[in-house]
């Protein structure tokens, strides 16, 4: 699976993780920043991520922050992005079964480390339903 991912100052120590546990499983990963934890603006590394997510160039997108809020507001900004805030397993199995989430967005400081990758491999390995879901996301989509 291609991904993308952007983050801010407070994603980015998440971030390095994710990307490590994504190449190592074989994903290819495009990081669209930032490369350091100095202060700077998500919607910078976010637009980037979003829209090559809603371009078709990469499969999905991850962005990170703080608490993810920031960064779901602005991915969802791109036409065709559906960001979901997630903040442990079932809120990203849920995300991808019924809203069909292109791209998670996840929180530095709301969640443990240790739970960040199962986070990021259920919302990867969790299918669309489809079905009664379908006709809302097309109407998200109109």
């Amino acid at each position: 699976m291609k991904i993308a991912i952007g983050t801010d100052h407070a994603g980015f120590h998440y971030k390095e993780k994710i990307k490590a546990f994504l190449i190592a499983q074989g994903h290819e990963v495009k990081d669209f920043g930032t490369f350091s934890d100095a202060a700077c603006d998500y919607p910078d590394f976010v637009f980037p991520a979003a829209n090559a997510v809603a371009s078709g160039d990469y499969d999905r997108g991850i962005v990170l922050g703080g608490s993810g809020n920031g960064e779901a507001i602005a991915a969802n900004r791109v036409k065709g992005i559906r960001c979901t805030v997630c903040w442990n397993a079932l809120s990203a199995e849920m995300a991808r079964r019924h809203n069909d989430s292109n791209v998670l967005s996840l929180g530095q400081r709301m969640i443990e480390e240790s739970d960040v990758t199962d986070i990021v491999q259920t919302w990867l390995d969790t299918p669309f339903d489809g079905g009664r879901h379908q006709r809302r996301i097309v109407k998200l989509e109109a």
